[in-house]
C-alpha cells in the first residue's frame, strides 16, 4: 500500500505545548533556556528576525522561539524537549538555502535549532587524510582548517563564507569542484547525528571501508533535516594543488561547451577540476552590478562563455601546454571564440569572482524564478534550446539567467522579468515557469533538483516526478526514524497521514 500524504503542507502539526495555554509554552521556555543558557533562546521579534527568512526572504516564518546550542550534548536535550512536548524543530545552519527548508512557517509553534555556536574543528588529520568539524563551522572555516594542515578541503561554493558544514551536508551541496572531487556525499566519511527522541547516532569513524550493515549516514547526507540533525561530519581531505590552470573562454554555443570539455579530459583527465558555462545574460548582470573592478575577461560579453580550471598536485607536471593546445585546437576547429588564461593568482580569483557574484547580480537585478535542475552532459544544449524557446513562447522577453557546473550537468537556469515587466506581474506566473523548465527537464531524463533539494518549494514538482514507490519507501524512512514529525515538517515530504491499523 503506497503512503498517503496531508494534502495541506502549511498546516502546523498538533502541538502539546500550545493546545494547553501558555503555561505550558512558558514552561518549554524555561527548559529550553535551563539548558542552553537563557541568552541562547531567543523569543524577541527582533532577535529571531535574521533566523526567520532565508538571504531571498521567499520564505519568511515566524518561530516560536530560536534557540542556540552550543553542544551535542545540548541539542540532545532541546531535541528531546520539544519532542516530549509535541513541538516541531526547524534545524538550521547559515541560512543560506534557497527553498524553504531552513525556516519556520508561519504558524508560530516551530522552534529554529540554529546551530551556529558549534564552530569548532576537532580535528585535521593530514595522514588520515581526514578533517571532523561541528555543524555551524563554514565551509570557508574548513577550508582554512585544511589548508593549515597542508591538504584541501575541496567543497567550494559561492555561499562558502555564511554556508555551514551541516547545511551542505543536510543538501548534499556540490559547488564548483565536483567534477573532479565529487559531491558532499562522495566527501563525507562520517556523521554525529541527534534522533528524533534526541539519541546520538555516533558515526564518526574515519574509515575509508566499513561494510558493517546498512551504511545509516547516507540517509541524513541530501535529507534537509527531516531524519535528524547532523552535528559533526568527517570529511575527506586531498593534497593540495600546485600548479592550477584558470581560462575564461568565448564558445560558439552550449554544443560547443560540452565538446570543449571532452577534448580537454581526453588531454588531462581527472585535472579538469571545474568547467562552468555561463550565459551573456547573467555575465551582463553581474558587469552591471558588481564592484566597479569587474571587469568581462574578453572585453565584451560573448553569448556564451566557460569558466574552468585544470589543477595538479605535482610540482613536476605542468598542465598549461596541453590546456594551450586544445584551446587552439578548439578555436582553429570554430567551437572556441576567444580564450584568456589567468596569468597570475589574483587574475584568476577575478575571473571567479565574476562567476560566484551572479547569484547577487540576480537579486540585484529585480524578481527572478531559480531552478538547479540536472540533466546528462550531453543534453544540456538540447535542455538550453527547449526550455529557452518554451518559455520565449510563454512570456515573450524573458530573460533567461544559465549558468552553472556543465561539469557535472547541473545548471542554474534562472529566469528573470522581461523589461518593463511589473515584479508582481511576473510572481504570479512563477509555477507556470516552473512547470515549463521541469518538464522539459523530466523530458529529457534529468531532476529537478541538483543540489539545492527540495524543502518547500520544489515538493509539488518532486511528488509529481518522483516514482511512488520511491516516495513511499522515504516516507515509510521519515515514519520509521521521526514518528511524530518533529523534524522539519511538511519539508520535502508533506506531512504523513496516520496509517490505517490494518496497513501498518
Amino acid at each position: 500500500m503506497e503512503t498517503t500524504f496531508d494534502s495541506c503542507t502549511d498546516r502546523p502539526l498538533p502541538a502539546t505545548v500550545l493546545s494547553s495555554g501558555g503555561d505550558r509554552t512558558d514552561a518549554l521556555i524555561a527548559t529550553l533556556a535551563a539548558i542552553v543558557g537563557a541568552p541562547q533562546v531567543l523569543t524577541a521579534l527582533a532577535d529571531k528576525a535574521r533566523y526567520e527568512a532565508e538571504w531571498r526572504r521567499t520564505y519568511p516564518g515566524d518561530a516560536l522561539a530560536v534557540v542556540r546550542p552550543a553542544s551535542t550534548d545540548e541539542v540532545s536535550r532541546v531535541v528531546a524537549a520539544c519532542a516530549a512536548a509535541g513541538v516541531a524543530v526547524v534545524p538550521q545552519g547559515g541560512n543560506t538555502g534557497l527553498v524553504g527548508g531552513s525556516t519556520p512557517d508561519n504558524s508560530g509553534t516551530e522552534v529554529v535549532l540554529s546551530l551556529d555556536r558549534m564552530r569548532a574543528v576537532r580535528r585535521a588529520d593530514p595522514l588520515d587524510n581526514t578533517l571532523t568539524v561541528e555543524a555551524g563551522c563554514t565551509v570557508l572555516a574548513a577550508q582554512q582548517a585544511a589548508e593549515a594542515a597542508g591538504r584541501l578541503f575541496p567543497l567550494s561554493l559561492a555561499s562558502e563564507g555564511s554556508a555551514t558544514v551541516g547545511g551542505v551536508v543536510s543538501t548534499n551541496a556540490g559547488g564548483e569542484q565536483v567534477l573532479r572531487y565529487g559531491n558532499t556525499r562522495e566527501l563525507v566519511l562520517g556523521l554525529e547525528v541527534v534522533l528524533a527522541d534526541g539519541r546520538v547516532l555516533d558515526l564518526l569513524g574515519a574509515l575509508r571501508k566499513d561494510n558493517t550493515g546498512y551504511d545509516l549516514k547516507q540517509l541524513f547526507i541530501g535529507g534537509e533535516g527531516t531524519l535528524g540533525i547532523v552535528t559533526a561530519a568527517v570529511f575527506k581531505l586531498f593534497a593540495r594543488p600546485r600548479t592550477v590552470v584558470t581560462a575564461w573562454v568565448a564558445v560558439r554555443d552550449p554544443q560547443a561547451a560540452v565538446e570543449l570539455l571532452s577534448r580537454l579530459t581526453d588531454a588531462v583527465g581527472e585535472r579538469v577540476t571545474a568547467f562552468e558555462l555561463i550565459g551573456d545574460g547573467p555575465l551582463g548582470m553581474v558587469l552591471q552590478h558588481g564592484t566597479a573592478g569587474m571587469r568581462a575577461p574578453l572585453g565584451s560579453v560573448p553569448a556564451w562563455s566557460v569558466l574552468f580550471d585544470v589543477s595538479e598536485v605535482s610540482a613536476r607536471i605542468d598542465p598549461a601546454p596541453a590546456v594551450e593546445e586544445v584551446l587552439g585546437a578548439a578555436m582553429e576547429d570554430g567551437l572556441v571564440l576567444d580564450a584568456a588564461l589567468a596569468a597570475s593568482d589574483s587574475q584568476a580569483h577575478a575571473f571567479w569572482a565574476l562567476r560566484e557574484f551572479v547569484p547577487e547580480a540576480q537579486r540585484l537585478e529585480g524578481p527572478s524564478v531559480k531552478h538547479d535542475i540536472a540533466v546528462a552532459i550531453s543534453r544540456i544544449p538540447q535542455f538550453i534550446d527547449e526550455a529557452g524557446a518554451a518559455l520565449q513562447a510563454f512570456m515573450p522577453g524573458i530573460r533567461i539567467v544559465c549558468f552553472g557546473h556543465v561539469g557535472d550537468g547541473n545548471l542554474h537556469y534562472n529566469q528573470s522579468a522581461p523589461a518593463g515587466m511589473a515584479a508582481a506581474d511576473f510572481r504570479a506566473q512563477e509555477e507556470a515557469i516552473h512547470d515549463i523548465v521541469h518538464a522539459t527537464a523530466a523530458r529529457l531524463g534529468g531532476s529537478i533538483s541538483a543540489e539545492h533539494g527540495i524543502g518547500r518549494q520544489k515538493q509539488a514538482a518532486f511528488l509529481h516526478y518522483k516514482s511512488p514507490v520511491a516516495l513511499d519507501a522515504m516516507a515509510r524512512i521519515k515514519q520509521a526514524l521521526d514518528p511524530a514529525q518533529t523534524f522539519n515538517p511538511g519539508r520535502v515530504l508533506p506531512r504523513l497521514r496516520p496509517r490505517p491499523a490494518a496497513a501498518r
